[in-house]
């Protein structure tokens, strides 16, 4: 049976095949601590992280990618999600979209426990290679949403302008999988 990952789910629940994982409370959620999580190391099959390590310092990220890369299988596979900074600019410039409409995606306040937690850092395609690159990672490439096992679920990782529309409008998600 292969062991998948809903890493910072919120109050998102991909059903009993997967194990949700997020620091807030959610009936559904198998584990509150996303840094060390509950499996041996070598067990993972799937790390599924939409819009999560924008939370972390780029110095603070490489540790806890390694951490996670530990648990997955040789061949397991890290999947993320992040706010997409060259769309969103592009966009931006081309006055296609205001700074208002970006915020939320940029600095995304966040009620957690008893704090408010903001973005700390946002990326593309060729910032977050390198680190996933420097974790040890390969095959490292953009997934579309639509060909994964959770395409069924409305989640970040499926965010455009405009909002919800998903066949005209932008992707400002920028998602990447890498391979163990």
């Amino acid at each position: 049976m292969s062991i998948k990952i809903n890493l910072g789910c919120g109050w998102r629940d991909f059903g009993d095949d997967w194990h949700h994982i997020d620091g807030g409370d959610y009936k559904h959620l198998n584990s509150k601590d996303i840094l060390n999580l509950p499996f041996e190391d070598n067990s993972v099959d799937l790390i599924y992280a939409s819009h999560v390590i924008e939370y972390f310092d780029r110095d603070e990220i490489i540790p806890i990618l390694n951490k996670w890369k530990n648990k997955l299988k040789n061949g397991g596979v890290l999947r993320l999600a992040v706010p997409n900074f060259k769309i969103m600019c592009k966009l931006y410039h081309e006055d296609k979209i205001d700074l208002d409409s970006f915020l939320g995606p940029l600095y995304g306040k966040m009620d957690m426990g008893d704090k408010i937690i903001y973005h700390k850092t946002t990326y593309d395609f060729n910032s977050l290679k390198p680190i996933l690159n420097k974790c040890g990672f390969n095959k490292i490439n953009y997934y579309d949403w639509r060909q994964t096992e959770h395409a069924g679920f409305d989640d970040h990782s499926q965010a455009y302008i405009p909002h919800m529309d998903k066949e005209n409008g932008t992707l400002i998600s920028l998602n990447i999988e890498a391979t163990k």
